[in-house]
């Protein structure tokens, strides 16, 4: 959001630099993201001065330059200039040696001494393109003033300069979305006052223009106002007007238009104008059409209407979608000469829900969905009528309707001084806190030794509670004078030491970067055909979007396998086939109490391990390349062993499902190739997806490594003969159990089924790493470790061990 300075310096009294109101405001919760220099002419024409030609004559190396001499305030310089139009006499605007220059439609440039066909010229007599005045070149600018000479040109264009703050507003605070809103925070900062612009001499010049108003739905049109304005002239806005928009990056439409977007920006509260001759049976109703009904916008485009979206219309037609967007053919255009004018408060649920479904996101939208002023739109609706007026011509030629039948009430607060000290951290006296909520319009009544009862204007749509009363008093109090004690404390309890989440994610993203592994961010809605035909997920199961962009997004995901396959998809396509990719995010589950959310990380691996050159022929990836990363991450995040169990469930092929304790923590495996075609994949991918939320509660942080031992490590060898049936993972339970902390890592070299031993069996060929850390190993201990190995694998697994 933009605010002029000079603007609001209009409503309030300010002897600040731009930087002073800028750290007030960032202090009181207003946080200034930047401040912007306006000038309604580029460079402000900086180094521009008014001079008068004292001499002209030909120059005698060029038939078409001429030699002058100019008096500049500051001396008396030579200047060649080209200009046909230049004579002995004239004032003329003149462009010092190290002014900068923005001509219309060209690139900027510095002025520097210069010779000019043998001639020294230290300076620029300038046409008004060559100032960004105009368009025009014909000639230099021939002024008619009698400033004196070295007056800066600035000062006689009238040229304006204004700072521009960029606030980033919080969503809460939609009362200040105006700079009327952001000098309430100063008034309260200052303990000074605002001043409106009266409207006292707004007055009906006729009633020969009345246009009926009716409201349907009063619920979610609590108040309407509106006027006609006659006999006006639209055309360009006056200069002042255009510079404010300017500053504020709008573009000025005409003078009418011009009017309601400077009293949005100014007040906060949003105005329409129609032209009143485009206004079937002289009537405007507020209501809610049809849905399926058709309706062309501002933009031209055509939206088919859902029946939700409030509307304001005439006896026939749609003009224009409540709050949001007008229509096309009801608007202002060169045309027009009567008008009426528009000041509503709507209920922001409705204003939200029609400018979410459509897409259409505009500044009345914006201040309507958050919540605006219900007493403002009469004050508005005046303000701007005289400035129309003013500006446009024409007359008021009807009373304002102002249909208001359940006036909104202020908000009614009980609030306890013990409660205001508990949540600040320190004892604020008690006139202090009554003079801190008096500047900021909220009345302290019904006062008592305990507390008081505090009365909020409805334009303060964040403040409705207790701690919201002490979160106002604490901001404009300030956060910088409650002193930090020797004795920390607080109202909860919380785990400690306390886990950081962001940073763990950050170090297992740089991780995963390491082994080559890209971060992709993919939509939480997809398509609800995924699981109506994947047939593993549960229909009953999707969140469905109740106002859908489209049905390709109806639903939001139940898994990240869907939108990280299509992520595939789109770069298969493009050839490029081998990818490692990863991905937090959060999926989505309707159950019998609510509905879930769970944070997940997935993994997707899929293609060649590498390119293929003339020493190593290509290789596709294979499930140990996407399970040995999954098994870092773990390592990584210093978590205890995990289970696992193989398991056949879609959407793999096969896979293995891993346990921490009985908490699932989750899968990783081979998706298959009916999965895959569902987003047009047609190459294996191998998959995992991890349950974040519990990997992050049972995290012991990340790993702290230790000093590498000095002394060496051994490594045993064993073949085992076992049963099908007993996996990997059960034999390290078994060695890490055995083998003690002298058993550092274990792995398999080779595994062999076939007709050398029974069809039920399978070999594993198993390397045993032993190391101590204090002292060198002798052959005693590790005989000694690898008998306890052998023992615990012949007693538990029934392993024949071939020694």
């Amino acid at each position: 959001m933009k605010i002029s300075i000079n603007r609001l310096k209009d409503f309030i009294l300010l002897n600040q630099s731009s930087e002073e109101i800028a750290d007030m405001l960032t202090q009181s919760g207003l946080e200034v993201e930047g401040i912007e220099r306006f000038e309604s002419v580029p460079g402000g024409l900086e180094g521009i001065v008014i001079g008068e030609v004292l001499t002209c004559e030909p120059h005698p190396n060029a038939d078409k330059l001429t030699l002058t001499t100019v008096d500049t305030g500051s001396g008396v310089v030579p200047i060649v200039c080209g200009a046909p139009n230049v004579a002995q006499g004239q004032k003329v605007a003149v462009a010092t040696v190290g002014a900068t220059l923005y001509p219309k439609g060209g690139d900027s440039f510095v002025i520097k001494k210069a010779k000019i066909r043998g001639e020294a010229s230290q300076g620029m007599i300038c046409a008004e393109d060559e100032l960004g005045l105009g368009e025009s070149h014909a000639g230099i600018m021939v002024l008619d003033t009698d400033l004196p000479n070295g007056t800066p040109a600035a000062e006689f264009f009238n040229i304006k300069h204004d700072d521009v703050l960029e606030i980033g507003l919080t969503p809460n605070r939609a009362d200040a979305a105006s700079h009327l809103g952001v000098a309430r925070d100063l008034k309260a900062i200052l303990r000074s006052e605002v001043c409106l612009p009266s409207v006292k001499e707004f007055s009906v010049d006729n009633t020969s223009r009345s246009i009926a108003v009716e409201v349907e739905n009063a619920e979610d049109c609590p108040r309407y106002a509106g006027l006609t304005i006659s006999n006006i002239k639209v055309g360009p806005s006056p200069e002042w007007l255009q510079n404010y928009l300017k500053a504020l990056d709008l573009d000025p439409i005409n003078n009418v238009v011009d009017i309601t977007n400077y009293i949005l920006h100014d007040l906060g509260q949003p105005l329409h104008a129609f032209d009143a001759d485009k206004l079937a049976g002289e009537k405007i109703v507020v209501k809610k059409l049809a849905a399926g009904t058709e309706f062309i916008t501002l933009d031209e485009k055509e939206r088919k209407l859902t029946g939700d979206e409030l509307m304001i219309c005439d006896a026939e037609k749609g003009l224009c979608m409540a709050g949001i967007f007008g229509g096309l053919g009801s608007g202002v255009s060169d045309q027009t000469t009567s008008i009426f004018l528009e000041s509503a408060y709507f209920s922001p649920d409705v204003i939200r829900k029609g400018s979410q479904h459509h897409g259409l996101k505009t500044d009345a939208s914006f201040r309507f969905e958050r919540g605006t002023d219900p007493n403002m739109p009469i004050y508005a609706l005046k303000r701007a009528a005289l400035l129309i007026k003013e500006i446009a011509g024409g007359e008021i030629s009807s009373e304002i309707v102002d249909l208001y039948p359940n006036p909104i009430a202020d908000f009614e607060v009980a609030v306890k001084y013990r409660n205001i000290t508990r949540l600040i951290g320190k004892h604020i006296e008690k006139e202090e806190i009554k003079a801190i909520l008096t500047h900021l319009d909220i009345k302290v009544v019904d006062e008592t030794e305990e507390g008081f009862r505090a009365i909020v204007k409805p334009y303060r749509v964040d403040v409705t509670r207790e701690a919201d009363i002490i979160e106002e008093i604490l901001r404009i109090y300030g956060f910088e004078k409650v002193e930090l004690t020797e004795h920390y404390s607080s109202d909860f309890l919380a785990e400690h030491p306390a886990k950081d989440g962001n940073k763990l994610q950050y170090r297992l993203s740089e991780l995963l970067g390491g082994f080559g592994y890209q971060e992709i961010v993919t939509n939480s809605l997809t398509k609800p055909q995924y699981v109506e035909k994947a047939g593993y997920l549960k229909m009953e199961d999707n969140v469905e979007i109740l106002n859908k962009l489209s049905e390709d997004l109806g639903v939001m995901r139940q898994t990240m396998l869907f939108t990280g396959l299509e992520v595939l998809a789109h770069n298969i396509n493009r050839r490029q086939k081998d990818l490692k990719f990863f991905e937090f995010g959060t999926t989505y589950k309707k159950t019998a109490e609510g509905y879930q959310e769970d944070q997940v990380l997935a993994l997707f691996l899929t293609g060649d391990k590498g390119s293929e050159s003339w020493m190593e022929p290509s290789k596709k990836v294979a499930f140990p390349d996407l399970y040995s990363v999954v098994e870092r991450l773990i390592e990584k995040l210093n978590l205890p062993e995990l289970h696992m169990e193989i398991i056949h469930d879609a959407p793999f092929d096969y896979a293995l499902a891993l346990t921490l304790g009985k908490n699932p923590v989750g899968k990783i495996g081979l998706i298959s190739a009916k999965v895959c075609k569902l987003a047009e994949v047609k190459q294996e991918v191998f998959y995992a997806e991890l349950n974040w939320d519990y990997l992050l509660k049972k995290a012991a942080g990340l790993k702290k490594y230790e000093e590498i031992s000095k002394f060496p490590e051994v490594r045993r060898d064993l073949s085992l003969v076992i049963s099908k049936e007993v996996t990997f993972d059960h034999i390290k339970q078994l060695a890490v159990k055995a083998g003690g902390k002298l058993l550092k890592r274990i792995g398999v070299f080779d595994v062999y089924q076939g007709d050398k031993i029974d069809s039920d069996k399978k070999a594993y060929a198993l390397s045993f790493y032993l190391q101590d850390n204090e002292k060198t190993l002798t052959d005693k201990v590790i005989d000694k470790t690898m008998g306890r190995l052998m023992q615990s694998f012949e007693n538990e697994i029934n392993a024949l061990i071939r020694k």
